[in-house]
This record gives C-alpha cells, sequence and structure tokens, in this order.
C-alpha cells in the first residue's frame, strides 16, 4: 500500500470513529425544551448570531419577537429587512442609542423598563417560539434592570420559547442560568485601523 492510501485508510478508520462517537452523542440527547442563550465578549458578532437564529426560526416556521435594548439611534439592515415580515417577526427599537451618546443615566434607567415591559409581554406570548434581548446585557451590567427581576420572567416563559440575550459584559447570574453560552473573542477589528462603521457589515 502506498503513502497516499495508508493516509486515506488511516482517515477513513478515525472518521469512523469519530462518527460512533457523534452518533452515540446525538442518540443520548434526547430532552427538548426552551433554551436561553447568552452572546457576550467584546468581539463582533453577538447581535449577528442573534439575527441569524431569527431567519433560522422563521424558516422553520416559527413566529419571533426581538426587543433592542440599547440601540436605536439609527435603522440597521437587519430591522429593515425582517420587518418585511409582520405577521412572523415582532420588532421593538426601544433603545436610543449608546450609553455614551445618551449621557443621561436616568432617562436610560426609564426607557430600559419600558422596553421590559414589552419583553414580558413576548415572554408570556406562547406563539413565539424565540425571543431576542439584543444588548440586555448592557442594561443589566449598568443596573438599568435588576438581574434577579429578568431571571424571574425568563424562567417563567413558556416551556418550548428559546430566548436569546446579547451583548457585552454578560452577568455572572445570568451566564449560570444559561443553557448555551458563547463569548466572542477580538482578534481584530477594522475600526481600530481607521475604517468607519458600513453597510451590510456592522449595520
Amino acid at each position: 500500500m502506498n503513502e497516499s492510501a495508508e493516509r486515506d485508510a488511516r482517515h477513513l478508520a478515525r472518521m469512523q470513529r469519530k462518527k460512533a462517537l457523534i452518533d452515540e452523542k446525538i442518540a443520548q440527547a434526547q430532552d427538548e425544551y426552551g433554551l436561553l442563550l447568552v452572546h457576550s465578549g467584546n468581539g463582533k458578532g453577538k447581535s449577528s448570531s442573534a439575527f441569524g437564529m431569527v431567519a433560522r426560526s422563521l424558516g422553520h416556521g416559527m413566529k419571533v419577537g426581538v426587543v433592542q435594548f440599547i440601540k436605536g439611534a439609527a435603522s440597521t439592515g437587519e430591522e429593515a429587512f425582517f420587518r418585511r415580515f409582520p405577521a412572523e417577526v415582532q420588532w421593538f427599537v426601544m433603545g436610543e442609542g449608546f450609553t455614551w451618546e445618551t449621557q443621561d443615566r436616568q432617562r436610560d434607567i426609564a426607557m430600559a423598563g419600558e422596553a421590559w415591559k414589552v419583553a414580558r409581554q413576548l415572554l408570556a406570548d406562547e406563539s413565539i417560539g424565540l425571543v431576542v434581548l439584543d444588548e440586555l446585557n448592557i442594561a443589566l451590567k449598568h443596573g438599568y434592570l435588576q438581574l434577579d427581576d429578568v431571571l424571574a420572567d425568563i424562567e417563567a416563559r413558556p416551556l418550548q420559547q428559546h430566548v436569546v440575550v446579547t451583548g457585552r459584559g454578560a452577568q455572572p447570574g445570568l451566564i449560570e442560568a444559561a443553557d448555551t453560552v458563547t463569548e466572542m473573542t477580538l482578534v481584530k477589528h477594522a475600526f481600530k485601523a481607521g475604517v468607519k462603521a458600513q453597510k451590510g457589515v456592522e449595520f
């Protein structure tokens, strides 16, 4: 047997072992219920990943609710696109911009409280399969909302409803309560090289 054939044979044996292990794990994973997912970290892609899940959910015929807690000063491509599906997607822009732009903590607290009232309605709606709480981590980090209250409302949601929370600085209590947590790590960003935010990439 030549070297190439030996390499192919080793690869085949490795993949067969791997498939057997994965098939066994899939067979063991039989639970199915609504998950709490947290996308945090300093890297780009937290909200983008959540909105990818919105598209995925719509593809499966699910209804979706989105509440944006901080962003709101300018329209985004995601908002413009998903508003084309008003029967399937409820989209609420409840923020007035990033905290360094608003510069009014009491107003930010009031806006976050109003946003959470909307979020609670979505979390109580059994017809909604996915709720995205975009930049909620920022509101929690700055103390605009109380984590215990937020977690209680999320815990009380319908059994099959999924929730995605995005934003930097996820609180330890939220991470502990979550089923899946992803930390986006910043390696390199064009902004640091003087490149402005651009349509289709950042918004």
